[in-house]
């Protein structure tokens, strides 16, 4: 193996760390916005889980985060929850803030 193609492994592996920890933290963040949604939904435990669920699969729906906003920002509206979509992302940025320092802290 030549030097090129170690250091080209070494980037292919890297890359898919990060990837990985990426993945990690952005479902972290869908759980903690999940029980951040349901309390303010009025949402008794028992449906949190349920609705964490739901908005991890709002997020596979398609890449990037704006899936994720519309699904808890109507959600919102129907209930009559006063949120904006600006503090609906405010809120997504703190959260995967959290969860990058939980996942590197080894929590």
């Amino acid at each position: 193996m030549t030097t090129f193609d170690r250091r080209e492994e070494s980037f292919e592996k890297k890359f898919a760390h990060d990837e990985e920890l990426r993945f990690r933290a952005v479902a972290r963040r869908n759980r903690r916005l999940a029980a951040w949604a349901a309390e303010k939904l009025g949402k008794p435990a028992a449906e949190a889980e349920a609705y964490f669920k739901d908005v991890m699969a709002a997020d596979l729906s398609e890449s990037g985060d704006e899936d994720v906003v519309r699904k808890v920002f109507s959600d919102f509206q129907a209930a009559g929850v006063q949120q904006s979509e600006h503090q609906i992302r405010r809120t997504m940025e703190e959260f995967l803030a959290v969860a990058i320092e939980d996942i590197k802290a080894g929590r």
